[in-house]
């Protein structure tokens, strides 16, 4: 049943990706996160509080998941991947960056935190592609992992932890105490996925030799997580990831990744989608083999 779960779940997102026309969970869940931060973000004793906030919504998704009658699990799966919809926003980010530099800001601001009214060509793409090695991980095989040991509940949970953090987990005036105790958890929930990315990263290249140089790179990140899995693509794409960047009109200085400045193009696109995919379905395969070994 749980296997077969996932693996419905996943064909479902592989084919529609999101549905634009369906009210997602994740959607419910910043709505959920946004009234609270609205409520509680205020006066003293903020870290507290938003800490509260966030075990609470955490435990409550996990608890509504174990509730629901368990063939409603390939309708929860297919909510929690996120790797086809990221895939085409990014396509979509390099053919509109081709088409004009605005049109490449405004579809980068789509899937990006940072600052981008003042990106150039090169900082859309890598913008784009940095996004779609870190979210492998926080929109695929993080889910899939946390699946593999905990099921439906544990998936949900971990999707109400990485949307407090995408929400809440920066080190801005405004959420710098509310969001700590959030954006903890999220490192923690996000150690073990994100190496696992890097790994099946490198595994789908085919490049073993790359393992040192993740080993090395990986931790140049603000993060202690997101600089594995951007280590590993820029690594197999040869080029640089990093560097400055806005965030709520902050300047945030982040290391390099890598050390080749060279021009990115629509070719290392195509092959960062395709060791995503490829990552993907090992993964995937993997925890449908040990839910049926199980």
């Amino acid at each position: 049943m749980k296997g077969a779960s996932l693996l419905v779940g996943w064909l479902l997102d592989v084919c529609f990706g999101d549905p634009v026309r369906l009210p997602h969970p994740i959607v419910w869940f910043g709505k959920m996160i946004a009234f609270g931060e609205k409520k509680l973000n205020k006066g003293s004793h903020r870290m507290m509080k938003g800490g509260v906030m966030s075990v609470m919504l955490i435990v409550a998704v996990a608890a509504v998941a174990y509730i629901l009658p368990r063939w409603l699990d390939f309708i929860i799966v297919f909510f929690c991947l996120a790797g086809t919809t990221l895939i085409r926003e990014v396509r979509d980010v390099f053919r509109a960056v081709d088409r004009s530099l605005d049109e490449g800001r405004h579809q980068v601001a789509r899937i990006v935190g940072r600052d981008t009214s003042e990106l150039s060509a090169q900082e859309v793409r890598t913008a784009a592609l940095e996004t779609l090695a870190e979210n492998l991980s926080d929109g695929v095989i993080a889910p899939l992992f946390w699946f593999a040991l905990t099921g439906v509940p544990g998936m949900l949970a971990y999707k109400m932890i990485n949307t407090l953090d995408s929400m809440i987990g920066y080190r801005t005036p405004r959420y710098r105490e509310f969001g700590c105790i959030a954006a903890h958890i999220d490192d923690m929930a996000n150690y073990i996925p994100a190496r696992l990315t890097a790994a099946l990263m490198v595994i789908a290249s085919g490049k073993p030799s790359l393992f040192g140089f993740v080993r090395r790179y990986g931790r140049c990140h603000a993060s202690p997580n997101s600089g594995y899995p951007e280590a590993a693509l820029a690594g197999i794409l040869n080029c640089r990831f990093g560097g400055a960047h806005y965030y709520f009109g902050q300047k945030f200085d982040k290391p390099y990744i890598g050390n080749n400045d060279r021009t990115l193009e629509t070719a290392d696109m195509k092959t960062a989608v395709r060791i995503n995919r490829t990552a993907e379905i090992i993964m995937v395969a993997a925890t449908t083999g040990l839910s049926l070994l199980l």
